[in-house]
């Protein structure tokens, strides 16, 4: 739903498809922190491979910065190594 004040075609436009990528972001964010919560919850290879992957997605696509997958992957690694 467009609810802004835009007059111009192309305005309206690309706050229509901000709209959707945000969601699409925000979806994709939201997916990610579930599967770190759960990998938290029982720390596991298979788990960590399916996290690391989401992370580097993530970052690959933009949302969420570089280091900061590489930093959560190092956290999560150490708490594989720990348990």
């Amino acid at each position: 739903m467009i609810s802004t004040m835009a007059n111009i075609k192309s305005a309206k436009k690309r706050i229509a498809v901000s709209e959707k990528k945000a969601a699409r972001n925000k979806s994709q964010k939201s997916e990610l922190s579930t599967y770190i919560k759960k990998y938290k919850a029982v720390p596991s290879a298979e788990l960590y491979a399916q996290v690391t992957s989401l992370l580097d997605r993530a970052a690959q696509d933009n949302i969420i910065h570089m280091n900061k997958a590489n930093r959560t992957k190092a956290k999560l690694a150490k708490l594989l190594t720990s348990a």
